[in-house]
């Protein structure tokens, strides 16, 4: 998935804990195979094939998927829309060898095929169907979550009773430590990503952080974010990091994102809207700013 993923848990003795690491492991192997862009025949590559041609079916996890993606688009008007891969490599790369924005106008063009409207579900023969000819749909802002969330389902089902999936800073935590703790995690700094510069403890929940020190490049001595506005096709602004608390990392995985779109403002309100969601950002002048009901240490 082109992400580190760190598993733990807590088991008797260390035999155990490999046995059910290695589950784990296989369910993300699993999950990446559905979904990736890199093998050529991942269902995610059928459907974006016959983008404009006709519908893919596709299994029921990949349909249910797609499903709640698009109910995601929806709160967000738009700010989350897997249908980005149109503007994935060709307008954006992230490298090195990237000395100057494009103009807006070559953006605007691109992103015309990033519309979550145009992905057509047909429930009955769980088929997907992309509207409009080179049309591509990615799960890079959503797969990491829910292959965290779907690997801790198989270590509860094995009677891991306390674990921690860690999907490259994305995260799902269930149960307490040996000593009968909750987990602690660090929340990211976004000058110094190796430290923390706060603390929280859960048991039960899901941390995801979109950060612009994740990916960035920097032309003209001013930091470009990889988290790209579907609307403009351009860089956001103005916010260092999102880090978003859910009940499911699938979930977190996929409101950090939008949120940094949406801005401050409009964000914040959104997560107060939805019940057991949190959030915390971080703007580009180092200010914080968290939703109704977190307290952070």
């Amino acid at each position: 998935m082109g992400n580190n993923f760190t598993i733990t848990v807590v088991a008797e003795n260390e035999k155990k804990a490999n046995e059910n690491i290695n589950l784990a492991i296989e369910e993300i192997r699993r999950i990446e195979k559905l979904l990736t862009t890199y093998k050529a025949d991942s269902q995610t590559n059928l459907i974006n094939e016959n983008a404009g041609v006709k519908p893919v079916e596709v299994d029921l996890e990949v349909f249910n998927l797609i499903e709640r993606s698009i109910g995601i688009s929806k709160i967000t008007q738009g700010a989350f829309d897997i249908s980005y891969g149109s503007i994935d490599k060709s307008l954006w790369n992230f490298d090195k060898t990237m000395t100057k924005l494009p103009d807006a106008e070559t953006a605007l063009k691109m992103v015309h095929l990033i519309d979550y409207r145009n992905i057509i579900l047909d429930k009955e023969n769980t088929t997907v169907f992309l509207k409009e000819k080179g049309m591509r749909i990615g799960f890079g802002g959503i797969g990491k979550g829910y292959a965290a969330e779907m690997a801790k389902q198989v270590l509860i089902r094995n009677n891991v009773q306390s674990g921690i999936i860690n999907a490259s800073g994305d995260l799902s935590a269930w149960g307490l430590q040996p000593d009968g703790k909750k987990w602690t995690i660090g929340v990211a700094n976004p000058d110094a990503p190796n430290g923390a510069f706060s603390y929280m403890e859960i048991s039960n929940k899901a941390v995801a952080t979109s950060g612009n020190y994740e990916k960035f490049v920097t032309i003209n001595g001013k930091k470009y974010s990889h988290t790209i506005d579907p609307k403009t096709g351009l860089p956001i602004t103005g916010i260092k990091s999102v880090t978003i608390i859910a009940s499911n990392a699938e979930f977190a995985d996929a409101m950090a994102t939008p949120i940094a779109v949406m801005g401050i403002k409009a964000g914040l309100f959104l997560i107060d809207q939805i019940p057991d969601l949190y959030c915390i950002i971080i703007d580009d002048n180092n200010k914080i700013y968290t939703s109704k009901n977190i307290n952070l240490k």
